[in-house]
C-alpha cells in the first residue's frame, strides 16, 4: 500500500491476484460478444470517468490503484465505497487497452437507447473506423446536435477506441445503434425532418446552397464507399463540400464537422 494511505479509513474492495475470477470476467469486456452478453463496457481515463459521474452515467464500479486513490481523490469522492475497486498496477494494465493506462477505469452499464427523433441529427451509414465514429459523435455534441444514429454495420460504439475518442460526449447526446436506415428515413420524412446525405454525383449541390432548417438529419457514409446507393435514393437532398485544393476527398469525420457546424 502507498505509505500516504496508511492510517486512512479506507474501506473498499481490493484485488491483488491476476488470476482472480473477477479480473478474468472483466477482461472479457474487451470483446463485443461479452459486452453484449453482460450489457457492460469499459470506460478509461480521468476525463471520461468524471463526465460519467457528473452526468448520471450508469457506473457499476470504478477501478484504481493505491496511487490513483490519491491522484484522483476529488473524482473518487463521488464514488460510493461499494463501487470502488483497488487493484495492482499489473491488474490495471490487464484491464486497460492502452500501452500506458491512466490509473482510473470505470465499468459501465450500457444506457437505455431513446428511439425518438431529435431536431438536429447526425446519421452514420456503415462507418467502421472507431476513431472516426467517436470523433463525429463528439463533434455533433460540440455543434449542438442532439442525436446520433448508427446504422447496422457501424463499429460498436462501446468499443474502447470509440469511447476514448468520445471524451464523455456519449453522456450529452442521444445515441441510437443498429438502425435500419431505409425504414428510419421513411419515418424521419413523415416527421418533416430534412434528410441530407453527402455525395459526389452530378445531382449533388454545394452544402452552402442548402437552406437552413430547424429539423435536419445529416447522413455520412462509410470511409471507402460513402453513403450507400440505397440511402442516397431515399434522401431529400444530396450535398458535397467544395474544395479549392487538389485533394480528392476529405476524411469523413472532418467532412461531418464542416457540414454540422454549417447548420
Amino acid at each position: 500500500m502507498n505509505p500516504e494511505l496508511r492510517g486512512m479509513n479506507i474501506d473498499m474492495k481490493r484485488i491483488e491476484s491476476l488470476t482472480n475470477q473477477w479480473v478474468k470476467e472483466t477482461k472479457k469486456l474487451h470483446k463485443k460478444k461479452y459486452r453484449d452478453i453482460t450489457n457492460q463496457y469499459i470506460l478509461e481515463g480521468e476525463h471520461s470517468v468524471q463526465e460519467a459521474l457528473e452526468n448520471n452515467g450508469l457506473i457499476d464500479c470504478v477501478i484504481t490503484t493505491d496511487d490513483g486513490l490519491l491522484k484522483y481523490k476529488s473524482i473518487l469522492s463521488k464514488v460510493s465505497e461499494e463501487q470502488l475497486v483497488v487493484v495492482t498496477d499489473g491488474i490495471l494494465k490487464q484491464l486497460s487497452e492502452l500501452p500506458t493506462p491512466q490509473e482510473i477505469i470505470a465499468i459501465m452499464k450500457k444506457s437505455e437507447e431513446l428511439t425518438g427523433f431529435g431536431e438536429k441529427i447526425l446519421v452514420l451509414d456503415h462507418v467502421q473506423d472507431p476513431g472516426n465514429v467517436g470523433t463525429m459523435i463528439r463533434t455533433a455534441d460540440a455543434a449542438g446536435f442532439d442525436q446520433v444514429i448508427l446504422s447496422e454495420g457501424c463499429v460498436d460504439v462501446y468499443q474502447s477506441k470509440v469511447q476514448r475518442a468520445l471524451q464523455g460526449s456519449q453522456f450529452h447526446v442521444s445515441i441510437v445503434t443498429n438502425v435500419a436506415l431505409d425504414k428510419w428515413i421513411v419515418q424521419a420524412k413523415m416527421r418533416h425532418i430534412l434528410t441530407v446525405a453527402t455525395a459526389l454525383d452530378d445531382t449533388a449541390m454545394s452544402f452552402k446552397e442548402l437552406k437552413l432548417t430547424e429539423s435536419i438529419a445529416i447522413i455520412m457514409g462509410n470511409e471507402g464507399q460513402g453513403v450507400s446507393q440505397e440511402v442516397l435514393s431515399q434522401v431529400d437532398k444530396k450535398v458535397y463540400i467544395p474544395m479549392k485544393g487538389q485533394a480528392e476527398s476529405l476524411n469523413v469525420a472532418v467532412a461531418a464537422g464542416i457540414v454540422m457546424f454549417h447548420f
